[in-house]
């Protein structure tokens, strides 16, 4: 049997978000949508499942998601009590936006999202490091531009069908 294709999930520039993709990509749900469809497709129905929503406030979502090129339809299928049954594929799009789905009115939608897999996964199956630092303000930029280009080259890292699913949550807040 053939191996499957390996294409990058990820290609393009980094640009500003406009409005609606900025207000697309501040909700936690949608953001667990991306991630739920980050790999393989899924209908509307299964992400409410995962998710445990109802399956109208998720296609309001889904929708919001298709309108601004986050999610892609795939070709629609017959579900198994043969109704017509449309799967989702995230388009990798949202890791290309500068300054999209941050902090509005004190809230954080990609922290949000990252507690809700946590609780989901289990904490006992989380890595995680913390550390101090003293920075100047060109060393903060430094560190940060260089963790992003790490996690910018294995975004756009052709996905191993056989590899093991991971997220990484990154956050960086000065101290008190």
């Amino acid at each position: 049997m053939p191996e499957p294709e390996r294409r990058p999930r990820v290609a393009g520039e980094r640009r500003p978000a406009t409005d609606a993709e900025a207000r697309a990509l501040a909700s936690a749900v949608r953001l667990r949508i991306l991630r739920l469809c980050l790999d393989a497709p899924l209908t509307n129905k299964e992400l409410a499942a995962r998710l445990d929503r109802n399956p109208a406030t998720v296609l309001h979502h889904v929708r919001t998601l298709v309108d601004t090129g986050f999610l892609a339809a795939e070709p629609a299928r017959r579900g198994t009590r043969g109704a017509r049954e449309v799967p989702y594929r995230a388009t990798g799009k949202s890791w290309l936006m500068d300054d999209a789905g941050g902090p509005a009115a004190g809230r954080d939608p990609s922290l949000a999202a990252f507690l809700e897999e946590v609780a989901e996964a289990g904490e006992d199956r989380l890595h995680s490091n913390r550390l101090g630092l003293r920075l100047t303000a060109a060393e903060r930029e430094e560190l940060a531009g260089r963790l992003h280009a790490v996690l910018d080259e294995f975004a756009r890292r052709p996905a191993d069908p056989q590899g093991e699913k991971w997220s990484v949550y990154l956050g960086m807040h000065p101290e008190p």
